[in-house]
């Protein structure tokens, strides 16, 4: 096998654009600056809508964080002037009351996320994100005279014969309203899929609202789907909006739609087939016109004969099934996506990294990849944050492949990502060394790739795969710390 060329390095990423912070609350204002310069943003904060007007950025922001209700002009009423006007960023809403009405009115004139305060830090930041990559893909095509229909399908890499099937098959679905049912193992780019649906249907203009259906527990679905009314049950202060009245007019998304418990699957199936439904201790009846697309990496059709999963739901969903195919069914695509990744991730951490070598590729050809494409990014960039010369260097990668999945561990014995990254780095004969002096090290070279910024999708504890607070505690038993910022007190 030949080394792989990756042709000349492109220039350093600028990464997203400003963010513009805009909200009367001092003490809001300054938290979510804080929160977003922490997480390597560029941002700039106005007390006011009048003052972002009287004195706006030069170039078109990011996207726009933007409280609702504030003095002389609100945030509906800077809205709709940005709608009118060619440069309308993305704007993200942050309010302290889930008016019904109010957010159905922002959400349907344009507005990508519309956030309750208090609001999940790690949410605005992926929303932040999302209206970014929106945008500079947004640019790039326009800058080329390309349609934008299809930009959606440029992020799904891949040459082999399957994924063009794939890719044929979400062109043939997407302009339609019907439900679709996204099949694929762990990683295989489902949310990519469902996203680029979105994007090439007629509702492009409208929400597309991700709801993951593992990450929220079975007691609280209900009301994060539908909604609830104020004293519905314990903690229910104040009314809240429902995910699929958030989706109006647009696409819901539902990831691991397998893990909604047995006892509300009959109210989802009624929303599907009569288009309405009821928020949780309320009796007025909403209708909804929402598209669904949802995702699952568990068998179905075998939930449905043990009986844990219904089987007209099941039905239900099944309108249009699309099977993703697993990274060691199409071998053919490794080599584009190392080149496309590789690539990406050298630019943005200004690396100069011009080829794979051979005894590398031969590495990643033999193994499984159960974790797919996300694994595979995921084993690159940490390669490219160790690799020092002009040639990617990955020690090693995994285990060798049997085509299957290596057993999985129990959570206690699990190593670290730190730990298991800093193995892989140290040579074979360097056991003896100690195992926090190892990590230390390794966690240092990930804080200085990405400038010792720790929070946000760039920062360092993404790359370690640690939560932030994670990354913080191990960093002070460690004791490490910047020696200098000449920045923090500007940032």
């Amino acid at each position: 096998m030949d080394d792989l060329e990756l042709g000349p390095p492109r220039p350093p990423s600028s990464g997203p654009g400003e963010v513009c912070v805009i909200d009367d609350d001092d003490s809001v204002r300054q938290a979510v600056t804080g929160l977003i310069r922490s997480a390597g943003l560029s941002v700039r904060a106005f007390p006011s809508a009048r003052a972002f007007l009287e004195a706006p950025p030069e170039a078109t922001p990011a996207c726009l964080v933007l409280d609702v209700d504030m003095p002389g002009l609100s945030g509906l009423e800077l809205q709709e002037h940005l709608a009118k006007t060619h440069a309308s960023p993305p704007i993200i809403f942050v309010t302290g009351h889930g008016d019904i009405p109010m957010s159905v009115r922002a959400i349907k004139a344009g507005a990508r996320e519309f956030l309750t305060k208090p609001f999940d830090p790690d949410e605005l930041l992926e929303a932040i994100r999302a209206c970014a990559q929106h945008g500079s893909a947004r640019a790039e095509h326009a800058a080329n005279g390309e349609k934008t229909g299809r930009e959606s399908l440029t992020a799904i890499v891949g040459v082999s014969a399957s994924l063009e099937e794939c890719l044929r098959q979400i062109e043939t679905v997407a302009p339609t309203e019907s439900t679709v049912l996204i099949y694929g193992e762990t990683g295989t780019g489902k949310e990519l899929v469902a996203r680029a649906i979105h994007g090439m249907s007629e509702r492009k203009t409208g929400p597309f609202v991700k709801v993951n259906c593992a990450a929220i527990p079975s007691g609280l679905l209900e009301s994060e789907l539908m909604g609830h009314e104020r004293g519905a049950f314990t903690g229910a202060v104040a009314r809240r909006i429902g995910r699929f009245e958030l989706a109006q007019d647009g696409t819901i998304f539902l990831d691991e739609i397998g893990e909604i418990p047995l006892e509300l699957q009959p109210k989802l199936l009624r929303l599907l087939q009569e288009r309405e439904f009821e928020r949780v201790g309320g009796s007025k009846t909403i209708q909804s016109n929402a598209r669904l697309v949802a995702a699952t990496n568990r068998d179905l059709r075998s939930m449905v004969d043990l009986r844990t999963f219904r089987e007209d739901l099941f039905y239900r969903l099944s309108v249009f099934p699309l099977g993703l195919p697993p990274l060691r069914e199409r071998p053919g695509d490794l080599p584009v996506l190392v080149k496309h990744f590789v690539t990406e991730l050298s630019a943005r951490m200004r690396k100069d990294i011009r080829k794979v070598g051979a005894a590398t590729m031969q590495r990643l050809q033999e193994y499984a990849w159960p974790g797919n494409v996300r694994e595979l990014q995921n084993v690159l960039e940490r390669a490219v944050i160790l690799s020092q010369g002009t040639t990617l260097e990955i020690p090693s990668v995994g285990r060798p492949s049997d085509h299957k999945a290596p057993a999985p561990a129990s959570r206690a014995a699990a190593p670290s990502a730190a730990a298991s990254s800093a193995a892989v780095a140290s040579p074979a004969g360097d056991s003896a060394r100690d195992l926090a002096s190892v990590s230390r090290e390794h966690i240092l070279k990930v804080l200085e790739a990405t400038n010792w910024v720790v929070g946000g999708p760039e920062g360092a504890a993404v790359r370690l795969g640690l939560k932030r607070s994670t990354l913080i505690f191990r960093m002070k038993k460690l004791g490490i710390s910047r020696k200098k910022d000449p920045t923090s007190e500007g940032d």
